[in-house]
Formats: C-alpha cells, structure tokens, sequence
C-alpha cells in the first residue's frame, strides 16, 4: 500500500525536485548572489540552511512520532472531522482536503508575520541575505513544532483521507523548493504560471527586505489565495536585479552560520515585519 512507503515517497520527490533545483539554479540563475559570493560564505550558509532541516527532521521524529498520514488514519478510525462525516466521492475528498489544507497554511503563513511572538522564529527564514533553494529549508525549530501542530489541529478538524495528507506533503516540500530557487523563467511563462502554482519570481517579492514587499505573496503551492485576500504583489519595487532580500537588522554574515540560527529569535528583541 502506498501509505506504507509515506516516508519513503516523500524522500524520493525532495530529493529530486531538490537536486533538479540545484542544477537549475547553476545553470540558469534568476540573479547574482549579493552576499555569499565566495565559494567559503556559501558553504557556511548551505551548511546552516542544510543543517537546520537535518535538526529540524529530527526533532519532528522525536516529538511527532506518529506521522501525519498515521495520525490521519486515527482520525478516521474514530469517525472525528469534516469529511469523516459527509459523504463525497473519495476523488473529489482528496482534492478539496488538498485545497483546505494550502488555505490554512496560507493562514498560517500570516499569523507567523502579525503575531509577534511567532514572527520572531519566523524571521530566521527571512534573514537569508540571498535566496535559492536553500532558503526553502531554512525554517526554526521553533516553528517547524508549531507547524506540525497546526497541521495536526487541521487534521482533526477536517478529517481527510491520508492519501490526500500524503499528497499534500509532497507539493508543500516540491514548491517549497522550487519556489525558492535561484532559477530563471521566461517573462511569459512565469506570467502564466504563477495562475497555477506560486513561482520563484512571485515568492521572492515576499523574501525583500521592504516591509510592504515582506507582508506580501504568503502563498506557498496554490497562488489564489493573495489574490482573493488582496495580499499579492505582482513584482517588487525596484525589480529582481536590484532588490534586496533579507531583513534589515541580521546583514552580518556571521547570521549565516548555523548556530546563529537558532540564536536569531533571542536577538534584537522580537521585532516585527513592519520593522
């Protein structure tokens, strides 16, 4: 049963879409590296982005034992949720679970600007002074746990079958990846595009370090959602070449290292995205 191989799925697509980013971004990137030029900068901050998701896998095995399509199989078994209450074709089941699901991490996404607590774990994934691939890694444990917890919480709400939770991991983690990447598109097609999934150009807009520009383009796989809420930019003000990524308060490089990282949330008091 492909359940059974949950992990082992989602493995297979992020190493792929990963490595395929990897290449991509070498061989036709979007823009210049501002900050991590030399080969020694990039190495510390691939090893900080990298090592952070390595920490962070391990700490959701240890405090979520139970994965998320287990923990989805639970809840149906005792009949809790939305779907496990309607009955609806299992197709059309999968598919608005998926659609519910991008929705509350579209939610999600805002609390961890608006709330300032959350948005001081929050920032470490917007203090990335340049942005690829890596920075779609880039999260604090702190709000990898609150995530999970969300998404446990949405679980029990809606009740949806695991085969959509499943297909949900694999799309947040593939565009997560090649939203953040470094890699060139054609004017035209990205304009298509960004109709059907959220694109690099479209997500970068929300990694500038102009507060309006930050509080912009919260979606992460399913672009509608900044349109209909009036959170979208379509393009940052002083053009991809030139913007700025990051935040104001960490251009130091040594934020670039790993144990930083974690420091980041303690520092500078929880300063807010409008700062």
């Amino acid at each position: 049963m492909i359940l059974d191989h949950a992990t082992e799925i989602r493995l297979v697509f992020f190493t792929g879409v990963f490595s395929l980013m990897v290449i991509y971004q070498y061989l036709m990137p979007r823009r210049k590296n501002t900050f991590s030029t030399s080969l020694r900068e990039k190495i510390i901050r691939w090893s900080g982005n990298l090592g952070i998701l390595f920490i962070n896998n391990f700490v959701v095995r240890l405090l979520f034992p139970m994965a998320m399509t287990g923990f989805a199989v639970l809840v149906q078994q005792r009949g809790w949720g939305l779907f496990n209450n309607v009955e609806l074709p299992f197709e059309l089941t999968v598919l608005l679970a998926v659609i519910l699901f991008d929705f509350a991490i579209y939610v999600q996404h805002i609390l961890f600007h608006v709330v300032p607590l959350l948005w001081s774990f929050h920032r470490m994934h917007h203090s990335d002074t340049d942005f690829d691939v890596t920075t779609g890694t880039r999260f604090h444990p702190v709000e990898i746990i609150v995530s999970v917890s969300i998404k446990l919480g949405v679980i029990i709400l809606i009740g949806p079958p695991a085969l959509a939770v499943l297909i949900f991991e694999v799309l947040l983690n593939a565009t997560a990846m090649f939203n953040h990447s470094n890699i060139y598109l054609p004017v035209n097609i990205d304009r298509v595009l960004r109709w059907l999934v959220v694109t690099p150009d479209m997500h970068r807009v929300h990694h500038s370090v102009e507060p309006k520009e930050t509080n912009s383009n919260y979606g992460f796989n399913i672009p509608w959602w900044d349109r209909i809420f009036g959170t979208y930019i379509a393009q940052p003000d002083k053009g991809h070449q030139d913007m700025e990524i990051g935040l104001a308060i960490f251009r130091d490089p040594k934020y670039l290292q790993l144990h930083w990282l974690f420091a980041q949330p303690f520092i500078n008091g929880n300063k807010h995205a409008d700062n």
